[in-house]
């Protein structure tokens, strides 16, 4: 625990049923549902890709006034995380001396969406130096020399910019999340209000798979005897991924499939009774998100399956009631055609030792920039700093 500050006091708890009944609930934002209790659960029960997990709390007297998820990595591999073009010049290196390449790494935030401090109200500045401080001890005490806070948006690392610049941290761009308002009434009526050429290639995508009578889609809550096809389909994409910083397991999937729980769909393809493409969907609130993907590439082209899977999401979350759905942070192109705005990203990053620290400063923005602008292609732009106006500040 570490020492109190105003009041303040922060204590690591190792999994989320450590904390006070009722607190995660409380705190975490209501119409994301990538921050439900379900998913922290099933990855603490999966083998997604950290070697563990922690959360740590801060307290003013007697309550948890915020909560701020960790995830420790004792070795990833830096070219897991870096654009395909850094990854080329990292070959050698990995053929050489893979060793260099291990880097231990604290991230905090959340593993799989954007990166939120849980609090109840904005901090102040001694909450702030104690969470701060408190994230830099525990790294020293697992010997994670590397910390990052991970895609979080400008409004979220607010309240921290302060604590953080001074304790060495910096700033460097992160790939930015898609969002699809659902101001629409119907979905004729989204298309409709899609531009001309836009509107045009879906309603083709939309015939392109009518064209194929064997195909079919349908949207699941319990999914568990499709696991393993699933996974074979999720592996085609991972296959193709430039970045795999995290590795969905049959572990995590088993706890998010249950019919019990509201909060999870499984929109499927199935070309009779076997699976050829999925999308995972997430519900809270008013908020969706379609969370992993999985393609059967050799149909996929021809029956245009990405696609139908995300307009039936989008159907999906429009009878739910949502007012927004978001994807993941990759095929760009696809997801703006759609009508998707790019929610820009920030990841905040230091090292335990100065002349890492310098090293990291001086070459990881360029490096995460470009990156960036690889996944981006031609709706590349730069992202505005946090501290200027940004208009998806307010997302």
């Amino acid at each position: 625990m570490a020492p109190a500050d105003d009041g303040y006091r922060a204590e690591v708890l190792r999994s989320i049923d450590e904390l006070p009944p009722g607190a995660w609930e409380r705190l975490t934002p209501a119409d994301d549902p990538m921050w439900s209790r379900g998913v922290f659960t099933a990855l603490e029960r999966g083998r997604v890709g950290p070697a563990g997990y922690a959360y740590l709390t801060l307290r003013q007297e007697d309550d948890v006034v915020a909560v701020l998820p960790l995830c420790l990595f004792r070795d990833l591999m830096l070219d897991r995380i870096v654009g395909p073009h850094e990854r080329r010049l990292l070959t050698p290196l990995r053929r050489l001396a893979p060793r260099l390449l291990r880097v231990p790494m604290l991230f905090c935030g959340h593993l799989l969406g954007q990166g939120h401090l849980l609090a109840d109200r904005p901090l102040d500045a001694p909450a702030g130096r104690v969470l701060v401080d408190a994230v830099l001890d525990f790294a020293r005490r697992e010997r994670l020399g590397t910390v990052v806070f991970k895609d979080f948006a400008a409004p979220d690392l607010g309240p921290l910019r302060a604590p953080l610049s001074a304790a060495g941290f910096f700033l460097a761009p992160g790939l930015p999340d898609t969002e699809l308002a659902l101001t629409a009434r119907t979905f004729d009526d989204y298309l409709t209000a899609l531009p001309a050429k836009p509107r045009r290639n879906a309603r083709a995508k939309i015939r392109r798979f009518r064209a194929h009578p064997d195909l079919r889609i349908e949207v699941l809550a319990d999914y568990t005897h499709l696991l393993p096809q699933l996974l074979g389909l999720y592996r085609q994409v991972m296959d193709r991924a430039d970045q795999t910083l995290d590795v969905l397991d049959h572990a995590f999937l088993t706890a998010l499939a249950g019919a019990d729980d509201p909060s999870s769909r499984l929109v499927v393809c199935l070309e009779g009774e076997r699976a050829v493409g999925f999308l995972l969907c997430l519900f809270a609130g008013t908020g969706a998100t379609g969370a992993r993907i999985g393609l059967d590439y050799r149909l996929n082209h021809d029956a245009a399956i990405y696609h139908n899977l995300h307009y039936a999401a989008v159907r999906l979350a429009m009878a739910a009631g949502c007012r927004h759905i978001r994807f993941a942070q990759t095929a760009y192109e696809p997801k703006v055609e759609m009508g998707c705005a790019l929610v820009e990203q920030w990841h905040a990053m230091t090292h335990l030792r100065t002349l890492p620290r310098a090293v990291l400063r001086r070459l990881l923005p360029a490096a995460l920039a470009a990156a960036r602008a690889d996944a981006l292609g031609p709706h590349h732009r730069a992202p505005n700093h946090p501290g200027k106006r940004s208009s998806h500040a307010a997302r």
